[in-house]
């Protein structure tokens, strides 16, 4: 079948755009402002892109128009609409539908699926819970929110495409994945990230509630995307939708400390329970580098890595407990975790210029924010270069931030960083002020090219530059390291 995606250069729809060509399937779509790595790896796999919404791309007549939650029914200030194409759409009473519900109709059908939700770790969990099933031998399918370093791509069909003529009609038939084995028998896995932001414009619930999931992983909950949630406790009854959606013989992987996931199954629990960290039956002893993986208090595991952070260390606690619900023993997914390199966009060193380097991450939340620096001054800390500065580069592109409702919460959370930079460029709050606690650690700009001689301007050896958005950044990192280079020849 031919489908055409609106909104395809989103991490989710350029990974379910990878799985249907893979599938077999046509696929076209659109969008507006691309960026890598997704616009990358859609064109790697010949998928056309086309700029922009227009209502001609209703003669392109799919078998199935796509939506993505970019997409609305909003106007313009001259009345006209914002997505032209959409609009055309229903005019017409072409047929389309939402991402998930695609995926779920199409891809995840007959799978054991393997969900990986919270605010926080969705994407490096998802990533770790699909390599561990890879080097226990599961050949698993995925959708990943980036791209997995270990993988190259961020969405894969897994072990059941060479059975895949089934799935080249609209809906594949009953049994089609018999011969693959029961449901739930770990024979078929799916890992995919279960995020909680809404369906479609004409489906209000979140991404997760269509995947129904036998293993789930609720890594933790706080307020956010504050764009469609008015409090933290409409986030909690969407998580408490996806607990209703896993079966009596499927497993939930809950963060044992989390106070907002312990009301979320107060609300109701019908399967097993497997808790990860401090009062959890899964716990970690050890350095966050070098730990031993506990189980009812039983060493089971031991993971050695490259990684750093408590986060990390309850992110592979997760995969590790889910992994085990389809039959990798804890002991390799420790060792699986060994290799495990993380994903493009985390803590990825982008270039060094002479002894000071520049890393690109995905943080945004708050939260996000302080965890990353966090880590890194551990690292450093941990390593003697106690001397050495963090500097941060961010900007408040999301939802969320764009409204400024967490905005008091960023100083704290670049308390570990020695000096920040702002990009305030589509702001409606006073980033200035928000800061002010900070004095003269933190610096504003409203475009990329001041924000750059900013950091150019202060850089020194040894300084480590972290630049965080869930964006482009305006290609910061390039244009950092090119006046770096610049800097230090002249």
């Amino acid at each position: 079948m031919h489908i055409h995606i609106l909104g395809i250069c989103g991490t989710f729809m350029g990974g379910l755009a990878a799985l249907a060509r893979e599938a077999g399937h046509r696929v076209t779509g659109c969008d507006a402002g691309v960026y890598p790595p997704m616009s990358d790896q859609l064109r790697s796999l010949g998928i056309d892109l086309i700029e922009g919404f227009g209502a001609d791309q209703l003669s392109l007549s799919p078998d199935m128009f796509v939506v993505g939650n970019v997409v609305s029914r909003a106007r313009l200030p001259d009345g006209s609409p914002k997505f032209p194409l959409m609009e055309a759409i229903l005019d017409a009473g072409k047929p389309y539908t939402s991402g998930p519900q695609w995926l779920a109709e199409h891809v995840l059908l007959g799978r054991h699926v393997l969900a990986v939700a919270g605010t926080h770790g969705k994407t490096t969990t998802t990533s770790m819970l699909a390599w561990v099933l890879e080097q226990g031998g599961k050949a698993p399918g995925f959708l990943v929110g980036g791209v997995p370093l270990d993988f190259g791509v961020s969405a894969r069909l897994g072990h059941v495409a060479p059975t895949l003529p089934a799935l080249r009609g609209s809906l594949p038939p009953a049994g089609a994945f018999a011969a693959l084995g029961r449901p739930g028998d770990g024979s078929a896995p799916f890992v995919i990230e279960a995020d909680e932001y809404d369906t479609a414009f004409f489906d209000k619930r979140s991404k997760f509630v269509h995947y129904r999931p036998r293993t789930a992983v609720l890594n933790n909950l706080e307020f956010d995307h504050a764009d469609i949630f008015d409090d933290l406790a409409a986030i909690e009854r969407q998580f408490h939708h996806l607990v209703r959606t896993v079966p009596g013989t499927g497993r939930l992987v809950v963060n044992a400390i989390e106070e907002s996931l312990q009301r979320v199954l107060a609300q109701g629990c019908w399967s097993e329970l497997a808790r990860f960290g401090a009062g959890g039956e899964w716990q970690a002893r050890g350095s966050h580098d070098a730990f031993d993986v506990l189980r009812h208090g039983e060493v089971v595991g031991r993971v050695e890595w490259e990684l750093s952070g408590l986060h990390n260390q309850m992110n592979a606690l997760a995969a590790i407990a889910a992994a085990d619900h389809v039959g990798v023993a804890p002991a390799d997914g420790a060792r699986a975790l060994g290799s495990f390199r993380n994903v493009r966009r985390r803590m990825e060193l982008r270039g060094t210029v002479g002894t000071i380097t520049v890393y690109d991450d995905f943080a945004h939340h708050p939260t996000a924010i302080r965890t990353t620096l966090d880590g890194l001054r551990k690292k450093l800390d941990d390593t003697g270069k106690q001397s050495e500065r963090i500097l941060a580069a961010f900007e408040p592109r999301s939802n969320t931030m764009k409204l400024g409702v967490m905005a008091a919460q960023l100083p704290w959370s670049l308390e570990s960083a020695d000096l920040s930079f702002c990009h305030t460029a589509g702001l409606d709050w006073d980033a200035a002020a928000a800061l002010a606690p900070m004095g003269d650690r933190a610096q504003f700009a409203g475009a990329i090219e001041p924000l750059v001689a900013q950091i150019v301007a202060v850089a020194r050896p040894g300084d480590h530059v972290v630049c965080m958005s869930n964006g482009g950044f305006g290609g910061v990192h390039d244009k950092l390291l090119a006046a770096l280079r610049a800097a230090a020849a002249s």
